[in-house]
Order: C-alpha cells, then structure tokens, then sequence
C-alpha cells in the first residue's frame, strides 16, 4: 500500500540531486499527468528510462520511510509501493531542478542515449545467460555511469578527458581521469548508488566497471554474481558502441583486452554478438545514430 510523502520529505529526497532528467521523458511525463486517468503502469515506464528520474524513485522506496526489509530493484513496483501522487510530486520537483541550457542538452543527449541503450540490451543478455535477475542487470546499465553528469557538471574539460581516456592503449579509462582530475567516474557512481540507497552489489559493479580486467584474466576470481553482472555490462557496452558514442574512438581498446574471455565466461561467440548488435540495429536503439 502506498504512503502519501509530504512536502518536506520530498524536499529532503531532492537535496543533492545533480543528474538532471531528459527533458522528452519531463514532456511525456507532464503530459501522462495532464490524462484524466494517469496510468502508473506508463509513468514506471517513462521513469524507467532515466538515470536521474529512476534513481530518485529506488532511494525513496528504499528509505527508511517505507521501511521495507529487503530492497527493491524494480522500478515498476517502486512506483507501485510509492502511490501516483507522490511519485508525480517527485517527478515535478525534478522539472523545477533541472533547467538547463541547450548547449548542456546536446552534451548531456550522448550520456542519457548510452544509459538507456545499456540497460536495455542488459537485460536481454541477462535473459539469453540465464542470469535470474534482469531488473539488476537493467540498473546496472542505465546507472553505471551516473557519475558522468556530475564530472560534466563539476569540469569543463571533462568532455575532452574523457575521450582521452578512451583512447589510451595502455592505462584504463578511470586510471587517466585520476590523472587528470584526481577522480573519476566510477568512484563517484560509487558514491551516488550509495546515496541512492541501492543494492549493495550495484554500486560494488559501478566501482569496478572500469578494472574488469583482473576479473577475467586472473585465476584469483571464482564465479560471482559481481563477475557475472560486469560481464553482461562489458557486453552491453561493446555492443552499443559505448566506446564510440562516448569515447570518440573507432576500436573498443576494452574489448579487445577482455572480450573473449567474457564471452567464453558468458558462454557466448562472437556470432551470438554478431545477431545481437544486428538486433538491436533492427530495433532503431539510438545508439545507430552516433558514429565515429
């Protein structure tokens, strides 16, 4: 059953929010509301698209507040335990937050298209495994780079360090940020998966999804759940061109580190790979419309 959340409440929950939403998902969920008989079913789903709308709407459900005893991963049924009101009053606050410029849009559009893109050939993966968790899977991919915004947010150059990242052959992508800015994003995703009170091995895969490299090409790892959910998000990635819709390159230098080693972990190949991203091209995911 849902609990209506007061204003200060809401107010709390908003302190220190720094990923704005996508603008579209504000219109189209502005105009869900404006329906006679909002439909939460289609509201989740807009949220669910998000990385700021969807990580507010978990640290909520997972606040003391509700005091639920185990944590909620699903986006729907947060949505559900929150109730229409709250989850709109939420969502509003948000839009007040979130003005921003349009030269600030265009920089933010290649963020926000990979996250979705991510999550949802994520969970597809998830599925085609065998993982028994694809909700966990699909946050992983619309979260891991929550701290991207901020670092736009926090350095002007980070647009520039971040390709510089993605091209290095030998350093790995956070190795070049701390060089450049004595931090990085993944350590800040960290921060922000913990403030947002989600499952614990969520920010654990956030922290790590940048060294993956001592998970595949050491004996010292056994089977896990983290392993397993870094590989599915490895391949996500490489299969939405993350490498060259945020980093500027033409060669996945990741992928070709680790690749064969997650898919023999994944019990996959490469003509698996190959009908996936042929799949999803089909699909229209946004990802097409980048390119190198």
């Amino acid at each position: 059953m849902s609990s209506e959340l007061s204003e200060e409440q809401i107010a709390s929950i908003l302190q220190g929010i720094k990923i704005p939403p996508q603008p579209q998902i504000l219109v189209d969920l502005q105009i869900e509301q404006l329906m006679p008989n909002p439909d939460l079913g289609s509201i989740a789903k807009l949220i669910r698209q998000d990385v700021g709308l969807a990580g507010t709407i978990l640290k909520v459900v997972n606040s003391p507040f509700y005091g639920l005893s185990n944590r909620i991963t699903s986006v729907e049924q947060a949505v559900s335990l929150i109730g229409l009101s709250s989850v709109i009053n939420i969502i509003n606050g948000l839009s007040i937050k979130s003005q921003m410029s349009d030269e600030t849009i265009v920089n933010m559009n290649r963020f926000w298209d990979t996250a979705t893109d991510i999550a949802q050939v994520s969970t597809t993966i998830a599925k085609q495994v065998g993982y028994p968790n694809p909700d966990l899977a699909y946050l992983l991919g619309l979260f891991h780079n929550c701290g991207i915004p901020l670092l736009m947010n926090r350095f002007e150059n980070y647009l520039d360090v971040m390709v510089e990242s993605y091209s290095h052959p030998e350093l790995r992508v956070v190795d070049v940020e701390n060089q450049q800015l004595n931090t990085n994003h993944a350590v800040i995703g960290y921060y922000i998966a913990r403030s947002w009170n989600l499952p614990t091995i969520l920010g654990e895969a956030i922290a790590e999804h940048h060294s993956v490299t001592r998970y595949f090409s050491s004996t010292d790892h056994k089977d896990s759940e983290l392993k397993t959910l870094l590989a599915i998000l490895k391949l996500s990635e490489h299969i939405c061109g993350n490498y060259r819709v945020l980093g500027r390159q033409s060669v996945d230098l990741e992928w070709q580190a680790i690749g064969s080693e997650i898919l023999a972990y994944l019990g996959l190949g490469e003509y698996d790979v190959e009908q996936m991203e042929a799949n999803f091209a089909e699909m229209g995911a946004s990802f097409q419309n980048y390119r190198y």
